[in-house]
């Protein structure tokens, strides 16, 4: 297995906690709060958790306490009660909640935006709990909302620019594949085999990404079926097409009046006309046709 990338600067780098905590009481780092006080981060990239986990998390809590304190900060309200939203550790939170306490330790810290979103991302992909589209959306609007290259997300969270390049392509796959990849039937290696084929025959991926899933095929297995049905189709493409006869008629007509070879290429969508020349000269006599009509 391969070890991964140190993440972006890490959490104590993007908080900076130890230079904002310095000179600053105990009792100011630490609180403790109602769990009623505290929502859901906006910017929490999971989208299922998993209740199984949630629930041994639980009973951990029930018999230990909560040994790590979550990361809140301080947002306004309608109400003149102070709520928090969890920037990191949403599922201590609600494991919290299943263990039946009504007080939680945590950190309050004030934190813009772009610290939210890249800390939540890394406190859950230091833990590998997002499957590949939970991460590639949160990449998506770590990128969108704050105007970000791939290079500037990629050291955000620490990885490299190619990964995440390559996280953001499965947003383009058709939403069948999509939903394979959130329920865990298809992996990332899988779904990235299928890309090619995908932004050209949406309907022969789809099919693709069911029958690796119904015959348990492997990503090298999937990579030679596309591989394969690559070369078909090259070959297709490569066989001698008989060209409309209203087109040809064009050609000539064209090629006869400017005295060069003439191409139509046409379809449903429209087309382009190629003109062959050997030289300046042939190209300026070409052009005078144009512009004199003769």
């Amino acid at each position: 297995m391969t070890k991964r990338k140190s993440l972006g600067r890490g959490l104590d780098a993007l908080l900076s906690t130890s230079q904002a905590f310095s000179g600053q009481k105990d009792s100011e780092q630490l609180k403790e709060l109602p769990v009623d006080l505290l929502q859901r981060g906006k910017y929490q990239p999971r989208v299922d958790m998993k209740i199984e986990k949630l629930q041994e998390l639980s009973e951990s809590i029930k018999r230990e306490g909560l040994v790590q304190p979550i990361l809140v900060r301080p947002i306004k309200s309608e109400s003149d009660e102070q709520r928090y939203e969890i920037v990191a550790g949403e599922r201590r939170w609600q494991a919290t909640q299943l263990a039946g306490l009504h007080n939680i330790p945590v950190i309050i810290k004030e934190i813009p935006d772009k610290s939210a979103i890249a800390i939540s991302l890394i406190e859950n992909i230091q833990r590998e709990d997002l499957n590949p589209i939970e991460e590639a959306r949160a990449l998506s609007r770590l990128a969108d909302e704050f105007s970000m290259t791939h290079e500037e997300v990629a050291e955000t969270v620490g990885r490299s620019r190619a990964m995440v390049t390559n996280l953001l392509r499965l947003l383009d796959l058709p939403e069948q594949i999509i939903k394979m990849l959130n329920d865990g039937s298809l992996g990332m290696g899988h779904a990235r085999a299928i890309l090619p084929v995908s932004s050209v025959d949406a309907k022969l991926a789809i099919s693709l990404a069911q029958k690796s899933y119904r015959n348990g095929w492997s990503v090298r297995n999937l990579e030679n079926i596309v591989r394969n049905l690559s070369k078909k189709d090259q070959k297709s493409q490569k066989g001698p097409k008989s060209k409309d006869p209203d087109i040809l008629k064009l050609e000539k007509k064209l090629a006869d009046y400017l005295g060069a070879k003439v191409e139509i290429m046409h379809s449903n969508k429209g087309g382009k006309v190629s003109i062959a020349y050997h030289n300046i000269d042939e190209l300026e006599g070409i052009i005078d046709h144009f512009y004199n009509g003769s």
